[in-house]
C-alpha cells in the first residue's frame, strides 16, 4: 500500500522535465511543432525582429537514420536589442541570436521554450543593460503568447 501511495504522489506531482530548468520558459503549444514556429516567425517579422534561421533536428536526425520526435528550432533577433548587450560582453555573441525551441515529448504535447534574458546577462556578467534584459523578458513573453494562441 505505501508503494502505491509514493507511487500516487510522485505521478501527481512530478514536474516535467521541461519545467526543472530554471533558465528556460516553457510553454505549452496548442499547435503542432511546425505550425508553432510558422505563427511565431510570421509574429516576429511583422514586429521588425529578423528571423536568421530555423533548424529541423528531426529531419536531421532521419538523415543519419535515427528517430526523433519533432523538434525545430528558431533563431531570430533584433539588433536594437542584441547590440547593447553584445557591448557589454561580446561573448554573448555565443548565445545571440536569440533562439527558440518547439519539440513534441513522449505523450504528444508540443511545447515552446527559450533561455530567460536574465539568465543570458547573468551567464555573461552583464549587469549595465537592466532595461535591455526587461525589453528583452517583455517581447519574447508578448511575441510566444501570440503565436501560441488558438
Amino acid at each position: 500500500m505505501r508503494i502505491l501511495t509514493v507511487f500516487l504522489a510522485a505521478t501527481l506531482f512530478c514536474v516535467p522535465a521541461a519545467f526543472a530548468n530554471d533558465a528556460l520558459i516553457v510553454k505549452p503549444s496548442p499547435h503542432g511543432v511546425a505550425k508553432t514556429l510558422d505563427r511565431l516567425a510570421q509574429i516576429m517579422k511583422k514586429k521588425g525582429v529578423t528571423v536568421f534561421a530555423r533548424i529541423n533536428h528531426a529531419k536531421g536526425a532521419k538523415s543519419i537514420g535515427a528517430k526523433l520526435r519533432p523538434t525545430q528550432v528558431l533563431i531570430f533577433g533584433n539588433p536594437k536589442l542584441g547590440t547593447p548587450m553584445m557591448q557589454s560582453n561580446q561573448q554573448i555573441g555565443l548565445d545571440l541570436p536569440l533562439k527558440a525551441v518547439a519539440w513534441k515529448d513522449e505523450a504528444g504535447k508540443v511545447w515552446l521554450a527559450y533561455t530567460k534574458p536574465a539568465v543570458l546577462a547573468a551567464r555573461y556578467g552583464i549587469t549595465d543593460r537592466d532595461g535591455v534584459v526587461k525589453k528583452m523578458t517583455g517581447a519574447l513573453n508578448n511575441l510566444t503568447n501570440a503565436a501560441l494562441k488558438p
